[in-house]
């Protein structure tokens, strides 16, 4: 580029086109799709994990960045080829250049408007505190000329000033603003000058100011007096019509009694008499009234008169002291000025020199950083637009890698059905044809086993990854460091694949599921048998976070019912801002939670921190409970399907509505009584494996305890962990019960098969983990084991409850006579068991 404005012109259209280009691609590529139905997808974490949902969205947010961020330029010169070939002049240095070329260029560009997304493009750039724009506005010019004006102004106002002998800015007070003297004298900012002396000042305004108190005293006490007389009219007339009504009655009653004897041109002269008494009376009255109310203002304004005169007094006493000290002052204002008038002249010349310097180089600083601002903006703008190619283009090739994967196990296919194809059609060993056919057709055949072998690299075979690295819940199903262990796994993997290809009920379910919502469109769901039998047979992914978060809500209902809206929000905020010793250990467990899902695997993971909102907000709302290991499992799972409030309400569900009390309480007195009330059911239920346990003296209660307190998270494939919790959300804690039975019955033959206890514990260890069957597992559960009624399971808890409850008492009594023991034996003083080492 010849200049450096061309330079910046042609990076930005460079820029520009580059931007333009990688939209296109990403908006061909949404266009080549179709949205699913809102319907259709889940809402929590595994909604991430969708397909068809991962489609490229479009960078508004950085397309403003990037209109904010533009260097508007117009090119001066001939630009890119036809420029190169130009010789290029002597350039400035790479920062230092004019803040007036600069202003120019900002000022054409604004001035000129360029095609495609760059229209509305501001010259703004990056500083550390503010963005500040090159040029100002019109309203920052109408402002600036605003205040010019009113220096203009106070300029000539203050000449007076200047020449005034006197610092003090008394002057005359215009009639319409004058205020009382002592205001006057406490203030001393904001007055306007006077070329009069302080005399001439006192004898002027001094008299106004005094007569113009005495003339507000005086309306206002006129308005006074008026109001005082209005009110004594008012009470005159209400007097006179109380005479009136009392005349009225006595000439009533002296008509009804004389009337008849009396002649009546006597009686008029009565009424007559009557009337001049009263007329007298009412005189005398007011008389009296005004000669009270007249002594009354008399001593009111002989009071007022010497009020004033000690006013008047103090003013002219507090009027001499100013006198004095402006004498002083402007005495030491003039020795000040003679005194100063001598050195003025060789200061003067240094301060210039110096303010010339010190413009130069506040001018070069200016030109420094307007510089390092347009650097710094371009190249923020250059990282911004980058760093989101770099995205777009990730994104595009995860899609390439999707579509290789799904090339890759058609091709797998293929490969079977040829490999299929060949062995049918190849003749058997013991034919003594040699036909042409059978020749090609075994050439073929050993060519396409060889492929499987390291003999022939340099053919171009894919093998598939029959095993994807997590399964569509986030779990990972391979792991990464054992090698024997991935065998196992992608074993595993492979028969649960083949389980769900080789069933065709899942299809007739995901209809049945189809039917059922279509059905309940326009209606609420309600419990029924119908709505049962489904749950049990396991609730579609599409549709598990709808049906999670409506049974979750039909066991909450009553206690939403009683909060107030944002309340898991209130929560959230007070655990924020007041910590509760169930923070640390909530945060020491987060990533300990569930470390081979993806979505809670490392601290940035989204999973991670709305695990940690729920956590703390339940904390918040149950003191009592706070935090126990356990409930951080059962959260995870929540939110695979539901968002953070309805998996808060799902925490609730399961421990204050489902579990008894006290489950997940320090002492797990709950969950101690579960494991009493199954092993009686082991022993009704299963009784040839209850009694092989006893015999071998084996506690399955090891290994079941956990099973019931995160209901089984961990402990069975990720297929079946998620039928159980649909069930389990549904019907309640009996479901876990069925389970943990049913899970011991898949088994049976192959434990009763071992016989030592040590071998019995280590298969019931990872026993779990080898049942895929997750049909089977639900026939079991839901129909080998009936009868199955609640009321049993309750009456067993009560049953138990009070026995592990004085088992606890008598622990409790025993740890303290040891203590109390171990105060006072010097022997067993060393003794500290690792709780109190804890604490």
């Amino acid at each position: 580029a010849a200049t450096r404005q061309d330079m910046t012109y042609w990076l930005q259209e460079l820029q520009q086109k580059r931007w333009e280009y990688c939209n296109n691609l990403d908006a061909a590529k949404r266009d080549s799709r179709t949205s699913p139905t809102p319907s259709d997808f889940s809402k929590g974490l595994v909604a991430k994990d969708n397909p068809d949902l991962n489609i490229l969205s479009q960078n508004a947010s950085a397309e403003r960045a990037r209109n904010i961020l533009a260097v508007e330029t117009s090119p001066t010169d001939l630009v890119g080829e036809q420029a190169a070939s130009q010789p290029a002049p002597v350039q400035p240095s790479a920062i230092n250049f004019s803040l007036k070329q600069w202003s120019t260029e900002i000022k054409n560009s604004m001035s000129s408007l360029r095609k495609g997304n760059n229209e509305n493009r501001k010259s703004i750039f990056y500083t550390t505190e503010e963005w500040e724009l090159l040029d100002p506005t019109p309203k920052d010019l109408e402002d600036s000329m605003a205040l010019e004006e009113k220096r203009k102004h106070l300029g000539e106002g203050s000449k007076g000033l200047t020449s005034s002998a006197f610092p003090f800015d008394f002057g005359r007070i215009p009639h319409k603003t004058r205020r009382p003297l002592k205001d006057m004298i406490g203030s001393s900012k904001n007055r306007n000058s006077s070329d009069s002396s302080p005399t001439e000042w006192y004898s002027g305004n001094g008299n106004k100011l005094v007569s113009e108190l005495q003339l507000k005293y005086q309306s206002q006490q006129e308005e006074l007096e008026k109001l005082k007389k209005d009110l004594l009219s008012q009470k005159e007339l209400v007097r006179l019509l109380q005479q009136t009504v009392r005349s009225s009655q006595y000439d009533k009653y002296f008509a009804s009694r004389l009337c008849e004897g009396v002649p009546k041109d006597k009686l008029e002269l009565l009424h007559q008499k009557d009337d001049q008494i009263l007329g007298l009376n009412n005189q005398l009255e007011k008389l009296n009234l005004e000669k009270d109310s007249l002594q009354q203002e008399v001593k009111n304004l002989k009071c007022k008169v010497g009020e004033l005169n000690e006013r008047l007094g103090m003013l002219m006493e507090t009027i001499q002291a100013k006198d004095e000290v402006i004498m002083k002052l402007s005495r030491q204002l003039s020795e000040c000025e003679d005194s100063t008038s001598s050195q003025s002249g060789a200061v003067n010349s240094s301060i210039a020199s110096c303010t010339n310097k010190e413009l130069q180089e506040l001018d070069r600083l200016k030109d420094n950083l307007q510089g390092y601002k347009t650097q710094n903006k371009f190249l923020n703008k250059e990282i911004l637009e980058l760093s989101a190619l770099r995205r777009n283009a990730e994104a595009r090739e995860r899609e390439w890698q999707a579509k290789y994967t799904s090339l890759e196990a058609k091709l797998c296919q293929i490969e079977s059905k040829y490999l299929i194809l060949l062995q049918e059609m190849k003749t058997p060993v013991c034919s003594e044809e040699q036909s042409p056919a059978r020749e090609v057709i075994t050439q073929l055949l050993e060519d396409a086993l060889k492929a499987e072998t390291s003999e022939q690299p340099e053919q171009a075979f894919f093998k598939p990854h029959l095993v994807s690295e997590y399964d569509i819940y986030g779990f990972q199903t391979v792991p990464e460091d054992d090698d024997e262990e991935k065998l196992v796994a992608k074993s595993r993997a492979l028969d649960l694949r083949s389980l769900s290809l080789s069933e065709n009920r899942e299809i007739s379910t995901g209809v049945k599921w189809e039917n059922y919502l279509a059905s309940t469109m326009n209606r609420e769901m309600m419990r029924c048998v119908e709505l049962k039998n489904l749950i049990r047979s396991g609730i579609p992914h599409e549709h598990r976070s709808k049906m999670w978060k409506w049974c979750v809500n039909l066991h909450v209902k009553k206690f939403k019912d009683s909060t107030v809206p944002g309340y898991f929000q209130t929560l959230l905020q007070n655990a924020l801002e007041k910590q509760n010793p169930a923070s640390k250990q909530i945060e020491l467990d987060l990533l300990r939670t569930l470390p081979n899902n993806k979505h809670y695997s490392s601290p940035t993971s989204e999973g991670i921190q709305k695990l940690r909102n729920v956590l703390l907000a339940f904390s918040w709302r149950n003191p009592d409970i706070g935090y126990c290991q356990g409930l951080n499992r059962l959260v995870a799972i929540a939110l695979l399907y539901l968002e953070q409030e309805d998996a808060f309400w799902c925490l609730v569900t399961i421990v204050e509505v489902f579990m008894p009390r006290d489950y997940y309480t320090k002492t797990l007195l709950g969950s101690q009584v579960d494991q009493r009330v199954f092993k009686d059911l082991m022993s009704e239920k299963l009784p040839r494996l209850h009694a092989h346990f006893e015999q071998y003296k084996v506690d399955y209660t090891l290994i079941t305890f956990n099973w019931f307190l995160v209901v089984f998270v961990d402990s069975v494939v990720s297929d079946i962990l998620f039928k159980i919790w649909d069930s389990f959300l549904y019907e309640g804690p009996k479901v876990i019960f069925r389970f943990a039975l049913a899970l011991f019955k898949y088994k049976e033959e192959e434990i009763l098969k071992l016989q030592d206890s040590m071998s019995i514990f280590k298969y019931l260890r990872y026993f779990t983990r080898t049942i895929l069957d997750a049909r089977k597992l639900t026939g079991i559960a839901f129909g080998d084991l009936n009868p199955f009624p609640l009321r049993q399971i309750r009456n067993r808890r009560t049953y138990h409850l009070e026995k592990v409850r004085l088992e606890l008492t008598e622990l409790e009594a025993i740890r303290e006579d040891f203590l109390r023991e171990r105060d006072t034996c010097v022997e067993k003083r060393d003794l500290i068991s690792d709780d109190e080492e804890d604490s």
